[in-house]
């Protein structure tokens, strides 16, 4: 993976721009930062592959990952994304070591990777860090388990709002790079269903949709079109995860 040069990253990243290294104490941050690697978070990077081994977690600062299932036929669909809220990796510190899941890179940025070896030396002393790891991991569950629930009963167009919604709670912008054809293959619908709904959407004024950019223009709006799913998710992230400010 291309790492940054420190000291061209510097200007504009900080570790303190992911939500659970921000939430460290003092002490526990200045011990772990030397062992940080800033690293690019290039569009379409798998940070792991189905199985395979795992060396690093990954702390997002401006990126979003996508966590995937891929069936034999090559179709795909998205279970959750973590972005700076989070952490990518989590079997490395829940002692599964693999998943049958897959990581890829869904909108581009940078971020922090540790060593697994570092990770769960620093897990197995207890405190701080493996407190808010085991937080954000409940809080991850229950966006697996809410996008399970949506996938089979909502309509394509209120998957869409959530997952917009969702990525944008994980961005500095309003604007995502992402194209009509990659929406579909994370939602695991097909792609005139992602056609469609976003023509509404932008139609009324909710988005607008160029290029493979999507601006969203009315984020309340948005939020009156979506489904419950997407309360469920931010509400638990809101009670179970850190709110901070980059510094």
């Amino acid at each position: 993976m291309p790492m940054l040069k420190k000291e061209n990253l510097s200007a504009r990243q900080s570790p303190r721009q992911n939500h659970l290294l921000a939430a460290l104490p003092e002490v526990d941050y200045e011990r772990l930062l030397p062992q940080l690697e800033p690293v690019a978070l290039p569009l379409g990077w798998a940070l792991y592959e189905s199985g395979s081994e795992q060396e690093y977690v990954f702390f997002p600062t401006d990126s979003i990952v996508s966590l995937l299932y891929v069936m034999q036929d090559g179709s795909s669909a998205e279970i959750a994304v973590a972005g700076n809220e989070g952490v990518v990796g989590i079997s490395l510190f829940m002692g599964g070591e693999t998943t049958p899941s897959r990581a890829v890179v869904q909108s581009a940025g940078h971020g922090y990777r540790l060593r697994a070896s570092v990770l769960k030396t620093e897990f197995a002393q207890g405190g701080d860090l493996q407190h808010l790891l085991l937080r954000y991991t409940q809080a991850l569950i229950t966006q697996m388990a809410q996008t399970a629930v949506c996938n089979r009963h909502h309509t394509v167009e209120q998957q869409l709002c959530r997952w917009l919604l969702l990525s944008l709670d994980r961005l500095p912008t309003n604007q995502l790079s992402m194209t009509q054809e990659l929406i579909a293959n994370m939602l695991g619908v097909r792609r005139e269903g992602v056609t469609e709904a976003a023509g509404k959407l932008q139609a009324e004024g909710l988005i607008h949709y160029s290029r493979g950019k999507i601006t969203v223009l009315d984020r309340p709006k948005l939020e009156a079109r979506v489904c419950e799913c997407y309360a469920v998710v931010k509400h638990e992230n809101d009670r179970l995860l850190p709110e901070t400010t980059a510094n």
